[in-house]
């Protein structure tokens, strides 16, 4: 699978670009996208598309909108851009406006660009790193960011050291994952599916609009925070749009999304926790611990 750097050209960055609103803003990350051969303006208007119809759940972090819109035939080749806007616009989100900076997606594909998904999550949940690209003053200082030369966390544990609350051990692993939190669901009932050896495991699906975008955001932090608490033996996660999310519901443990994504789905009969920030490990760290009551 290509790396971010791999997806993300030095041609298809711009800095201080104009925006006169939101919709001009992805439109600006996709003429980047056009230019480099990546989609054709069918695509662009898709991602504008995607936001009118489903709202500003693009907006996964503070100051952070990640335009994208499902895999078609105007998506000729998997690639990003990259847009830091001049002046700041508003997409409507209650908790992440105003908007700074846009990346955009075009997928062949659900499963290519995941793990430049994962670095992209870890490089804007990094304080240091999201600093650096917000100040950096050219293309080539946003790829050195990309390639791992920009500023790394100051500690391995980051944000997800401490538990909600401060219960997390100092050693930035999570609880231990007793019998009784993981076999029974946040709802009390026995935990759906079964793993090999007939070990239990959870199924969590975090949900966006398309089931390639957001979603992919919000599965690789909680794995992040699954993996320093050693229970991703016990749950796995999955990203999924919001029509297939409606259908295996009754498979889940609990829905991770947006607040706009859990107004479309209503009640699907599972826990569904609202995330703000996708590239937040405390917040996940708090939600887990609020499902799983531990």
């Amino acid at each position: 699978m290509p790396s971010l750097r791999e997806l993300i050209t030095e041609e298809a960055i711009a800095l201080d670009a104009p925006a006169a609103d939101w919709e001009d803003a992805v439109r600006a990350a996709g003429r980047l996208l056009e230019e480099q051969g990546v989609c054709t303006e069918v695509y662009t208007q898709s991602m504008v598309d995607n936001v009118v119809e489903n709202g500003p759940y693009i907006v996964v972090a503070p100051g952070f909108a990640f335009a994208h819109a499902r895999p078609s035939e105007a998506v000729l080749r998997t690639g990003m851009s990259w847009v830091r806007l001049a002046e700041p616009v508003t997409f409507g989100h209650e908790k992440h406006d105003p908007v700074t900076l846009v990346v955009a997606l075009a997928a062949q594909d659900s499963k290519t660009h995941t793990r430049a998904m994962a670095e992209l999550a870890r490089i804007l949940g990094s304080s240091e790193k999201r600093a650096a690209v917000d100040a950096a003053e050219s293309p080539r200082q946003i790829l050195d960011v990309l390639d791992g030369a920009g500023p790394t966390p100051s500690s391995a544990a980051g944000g997800a050291q401490a538990a909600a609350g401060g219960a997390a051990a100092t050693s930035g692993t999570g609880p231990e994952a007793p019998a009784s939190n993981v076999e029974a669901a946040a709802t009390g009932s026995e935990a759906p599916g079964a793993g090999s050896g007939g070990e239990d495991r959870h199924l969590i699906l975090t949900v966006c609009g398309n089931g390639l975008g957001t979603s992919l955001f919000l599965k690789n932090t909680l794995e992040q925070v699954l993996d320093r608490w050693g229970w991703s033996r016990h749950v796995t996660v999955e990203a999924t749009d919001t029509i297939s999310a409606r259908g295996r519901a009754h498979e889940a443990a609990a829905i991770l999304t947006s607040g706009e994504i859990a107004k479309i789905l209503g009640d699907v009969g599972r826990p569904v926790r609202i995330v703000e920030n996708f590239t937040s490990t405390d917040e996940l760290d708090a939600a887990l611990r609020e499902l799983y009551d531990v």
